[in-house]
Formats: structure tokens, C-alpha cells, sequence
């Protein structure tokens, strides 16, 4: 019998410094990362022209796997279920 190997997901939170909503998206995203694995990754737009233009006002924008998925806001669960229940 084979056993697929659990997919590792990779979230990106695009962010600025300072930002309520970016802190308030990476304590949900942290929340979510205590009960299930996978990689993360914060990126900073301040100072960035091209990430400016791309998320501006609309910060925080996470990325599930390179799709965005979310922004403004999200909670732990809802990032859980866009993860699915693969482990």
C-alpha cells in the first residue's frame, strides 16, 4: 500500500509596519500554525514600490501556496480550511 507524503503549505502575509489588521492577520495565522504545520513567511511592503502598488491599501493580503487568499482580515479557522485536512 502507498502513503502519500503530507503536503507542507507555505502561507505569505504581505504586511506593513506599523498595521493593527497585520498583527491581528499573524496572531490568526500563528493560532492556525499551533494546531497544523506549514511554513510562513511576512513580508514587509513599506519602502517597496512594486509591492506598494501591488497591495497598498489593501494590506494585510495572505498568500495560501502563491494564491491570494485572503485581506483586511481572516481568522485562524478560515485559514484552516483553506488548508484542507491533509496532515
Amino acid at each position: 500500500m502507498r502513503y502519500s507524503a503530507a503536503v507542507e503549505h507555505r502561507v505569505t502575509l504581505y504586511s506593513r509596519d506599523p498595521c493593527g489588521l497585520c498583527d491581528a492577520a499573524r496572531d490568526a495565522i500563528e493560532e492556525a500554525r499551533r494546531r497544523r504545520p506549514f511554513s510562513f513567511e511576512e513580508i514587509l511592503i513599506d519602502e517597496d514600490e512594486e509591492l506598494e502598488a501591488t497591495y497598498g491599501l489593501r494590506v494585510p493580503v495572505v498568500l495560501v501556496d502563491g494564491e491570494e487568499a485572503f485581506e483586511i482580515e481572516l481568522t485562524a479557522g478560515q485559514l484552516l480550511d483553506r488548508l484542507g485536512s491533509e496532515v
